[in-house]
């Protein structure tokens, strides 16, 4: 059963920018802090960013005025924009919701 799905990842130039979706099912779009972690190769897996059900917002410092997370409360969706992106941004972005995890979209940034 899945919970969480993301998409619109893909490769993009440095400066680029690409917005990542997440498609939640009610219970855990209604009841968790819903964020966005990543993992390049051979790192750990890093938080992001996380909305609140209320919609307060974190960021992790190295996106932080680059990266913009949101919610839809209508579509049960969360959302990335990423602007400016960089080399260093290069990774699998995973949607979270407390205990549940999607399967990961592949972000790729070229310089």
């Amino acid at each position: 059963q899945v919970h969480l799905v993301e998409s619109g990842g893909g490769s993009v130039q440095a400066g680029g920018s690409l917005t990542l979706s997440c498609a939640v099912s009610e219970d855990i779009f209604t009841t968790y802090l819903l964020g966005w972690y990543r993992q390049a190769p051979a790192k750990q897996r890093e938080f992001i960013a996380t909305i609140s059900t209320g919609g307060s917002t974190n960021y992790a410092d190295s996106v932080k005025g680059r990266f913009t997370i949101s919610r839809d409360n209508a579509k049960n969706a969360v959302y990335l924009q990423m602007n400016s992106l960089k080399p260093d941004d290069t990774a699998v972005y995973y949607c979270n919701g407390g205990p549940n995890w999607g399967q990961g979209t592949q972000v790729t940034v070229s310089s």
